[in-house]
């Protein structure tokens, strides 16, 4: 069971460095791109939208969410597109893990949102 979780990491890693490819292929639709920018962005961010340390919540992110944004944008690709892809992956692979700074902008966004939220609520409860 531990070697099939294993093999199927594997290909989930080929898949998101495919997807990453991918998402500059003019063959693939515009709002494919937009979405395969989301999971890439978040896939290779080097900052967590969860951080590990929330007790259950932290490891969703990367057992459930990374995942269901994978198999989800692999759906919107065209078949050729993603064999191409697949392909130069391999090659990719080989030079090392990309890191997505732009992920790590969108994460720290998110984060900034949550907290002037928080702030705001926080004022608003206390001026009442």
């Amino acid at each position: 069971m531990i070697e099939r979780l294993k093999s199927r990491a594997r290909l989930l890693k080929r898949d998101a460095y495919a997807l990453y490819i991918a998402a500059r292929d003019p063959r693939v639709p515009w709002y494919a791109k937009v979405f395969l920018g989301l999971v890439v962005a978040h896939t290779f961010s080097p900052i967590d939208l969860i951080p590990d340390f929330v007790p259950v919540l932290g490891y969703l992110d990367d057992l459930i969410i990374t995942p269901l944004g994978i198999v989800l944008a692999l759906r919107m690709i065209p078949q050729e597109v993603m064999a191409d892809a697949r392909r130069q992956s391999e090659e990719l692979i080989q030079q090392g893990k990309p890191i997505s700074r732009v992920g790590a902008v969108l994460v720290i966004v998110v984060w900034l949102a949550i907290l002037a939220i928080m702030v705001w609520w926080i004022a608003r409860a206390l001026n009442d």
